[in-house]
C-alpha cells in the first residue's frame, strides 16, 4: 500500500529515538495538537507529555521492541496499531520491569511531513 513503508519507517525511528533518549527527534514527531491517553490512564497534551519525559518520569528505557500489526489510511490519516515491549529506567514508573502494552498512533501529514497527533497506549502486562 502506498505510504505504508513510510509510516513503518517513521514508527521505527520513533521507537529508536525513545530507546536512545533522543528527545529532540522524538518530540519533533509530535504535532502541536497532540493528545494521548497514556499508559497510566491519563489524558495528556503535548506539553504535559514533554514535561514528563524531560523530568525522566517516562521515556527513558533500556529496551524498546515495536511490533506493528496494522497500518491503515483513513481520510488522510495513518492509523498504526500494534504492541510495544519496553523496560523503563530511572524515575519512570515500573523501572526495571518489562512492560507490554497495546497502542494506537494516529498520524496526520502536514507541510512538515507526518506528525503523530493522537496516541492511545494501554499496559497489558508488567513483569
Amino acid at each position: 500500500m502506498p505510504g505504508e513503508s513510510e509510516i513503518r519507517d517513521i514508527e521505527n525511528k520513533r521507537a529508536e529515538a525513545q530507546l536512545n533518549h533522543d528527545l529532540s527527534f522524538f518530540f519533533g514527531l509530535f504535532s502541536s495538537e497532540f493528545i494521548a491517553n497514556n499508559p497510566h490512564n491519563k489524558v495528556a497534551n503535548r506539553e504535559q507529555v514533554f514535561e514528563i519525559f524531560k523530568k525522566g518520569m517516562a521515556g527513558n528505557v533500556s529496551s524498546f521492541d515495536l511490533e506493528i500489526e496494522k497500518i491503515s489510511f483513513v481520510n488522510g490519516l495513518a492509523v498504526v496499531m500494534g504492541q510495544e515491549t519496553l523496560t523503563p529506567l530511572g524515575a519512570s514508573l515500573h523501572a526495571g520491569k518489562t512492560i507490554t502494552r497495546r497502542f494506537t498512533n494516529i498520524w496526520i501529514k502536514n507541510g512538515e511531513g507526518w506528525k503523530i497527533t493522537i496516541r492511545q497506549a494501554t499496559i497489558i502486562s508488567i513483569k
